[in-house]
């Protein structure tokens, strides 16, 4: 394999979709010599197979907003690799969704999946409908249209979506109850459900929490403690909800949560009840800004326009959405001493900052490795709904341990150099390795 002749090749098959191009980069520059040492892989057109998904279904999505007024909005399912199990992967509601974000999203799914040992395959699907400035009764309407289109072509043991950005446990109950009509049935074909109709216990706090026990081993491996740490987040959402409340669990001091509009710094962290319930509150206000955390709580500042990695501070988690930190972003928090960053995002670096980060050692995980307990807890759910009983607190939180701790030894055992982990190769190489043994033993298909 040569990565330039295959990037030349869908290049020319997919121009423009630079979110995919770049997905598919980072994951060919990884492997490629593990590749070439299975010369039955190139034969088999493996990799060639693996960067194309499987099927896309595109749909047109027309409802009818509370003026009466029809809209139509562009719906999406990119099912992109079933090899180790039924494909799997969120739903994204926002403008800047597009086929080649959602391709992205499929392809960096499917080796996340694959990391976590559980048998999913790779999925993602969305619309750019947007759920800010609309009411309930249209985000119902939506979502349930969304679902007629799509319903014939999920299920349990076919295609199970959940909830992203612009999709939570509302909007995963409207198209479940869609779905469980014309299917007429109650199975567990989406995750992210409520409580009171098979959801699973910490699943909204699962990408969050899992994050910071993958963080923690990574502290563990090189001789770091948490305990005092300063940590910049971004985001504010529901993921970095998560992440902030473990990382203060955890003796971690979060400084910075940020959103379109800028980004707040608290000195004194943003480490009690209070301030943490306060994040849900600017994420269920729908006005996707978070300046008012500066108004409720007087001792934080607020910047706009500007985005939190220009703080001093120990570690760096991106927690919004992808290529939120550059290469300036991230030659600046080397420059303030930075120790150790995490995508907690999907792909939240640019190629660039990435590159920046391994070449000069700075500790790095990709957010296929990091951001893999939310997926985790989803199987989690699916397994619960196909046992048709409902586990405790503590023991999907102990099983989220296990999987992180699982996923961040993969990344450690084919990522090592040295004194230096290659957390990047090493999540590649192992989702790779175990989607392309299950896609050898499948034959041609």
């Amino acid at each position: 394999m040569r990565v330039n002749d295959i990037m030349t090749q869908l290049e020319a098959k997919h121009p423009g979709e630079s979110e995919y191009l770049q997905a598919v980069r980072e994951v060919l520059v990884s492997i490629e010599e593990v590749y070439n040492q299975h010369p039955e892989f190139e034969k088999a057109g493996i990799i060639e197979r693996i960067v194309e998904p499987d099927r896309i279904f595109t749909f047109r999505v027309p409802w009818v907003d509370d003026n009466g007024k029809v809209q139509v909005n562009i719906g999406y399912r990119v099912q992109f690799n079933g090899a180790i199990g039924p494909y799997k992967g969120g739903i994204r509601f926002h403008s800047s969704v597009t086929l080649s974000s959602l391709k992205f999203l499929g392809f960096e799914q499917t080796f996340k999946n694959a990391l976590t040992t559980l048998p999913m395959g790779g999925g993602k699907g969305g619309s750019d409908f947007s759920t800010r400035g609309r009411s309930q009764a249209e985000i119902m309407r939506f979502c349930q249209a969304f679902v007629m289109e799509l319903w014939r072509n999920i299920g349990p043991d076919t295609d199970v979506p959940a909830g992203d950005i612009g999709v939570g446990g509302r909007e995963v109950g409207y198209m479940f109850g869609m779905y469980k009509k014309l299917a007429r049935e109650h199975t567990g074909t989406f995750t992210g459900k409520g409580m009171s109709f098979g959801g699973s216990r910490l699943r909204p706090e699962a990408t969050g929490f899992g994050a910071l026990y993958f963080v923690d081993n990574m502290c563990a491996a090189h001789q770091i403690s948490l305990l005092g740490k300063t940590v910049a987040v971004s985001g504010f959402g529901n993921v970095a909800w998560g992440a902030v409340t473990k990382a203060t669990e955890l003796g971690a001091k979060v400084v910075t949560i940020s959103g379109p509009d800028g980004y707040i710094y608290d000195e004194e962290g943003i480490n009690t009840q209070e301030k943490i319930d306060f994040m849900l509150e600017l994420r269920n206000s729908g006005n996707d800004v978070v300046a008012p955390y500066a108004d409720e709580f007087p001792g934080a500042v607020f910047f706009p326009d500007k985005k939190p990695w220009e703080c001093k501070v120990d570690i760096a988690l991106p927690c919004a959405i992808q290529n939120e930190l550059n290469l300036e972003d991230a030659q600046q928090l080397k420059a303030n001493g930075v120790t150790l960053v995490a995508e907690v995002s999907n792909m939240g670096c640019t190629a660039e900052a990435v590159d920046f980060f391994v070449e000069n050692q700075i500790l790095f995980a990709p957010g296929k490795a990091v951001n893999a307990g939310g997926v985790a807890c989803s199987g989690l759910e699916m397994t619960q709904n196909a046992m048709h009983i409902s586990w405790s607190n503590e023991e999907v939180d102990k099983w989220l341990h296990q999987i992180m701790s699982d996923i961040h030894e993969q990344c450690v055992a084919h990522g090592r150099n040295g004194n230096y982990i290659n957390y990047v190769k090493g999540a590649n190489i192992a989702g790779f390795m175990k989607v392309a043994d299950a896609m050898m033993a499948q034959g041609v298909v």
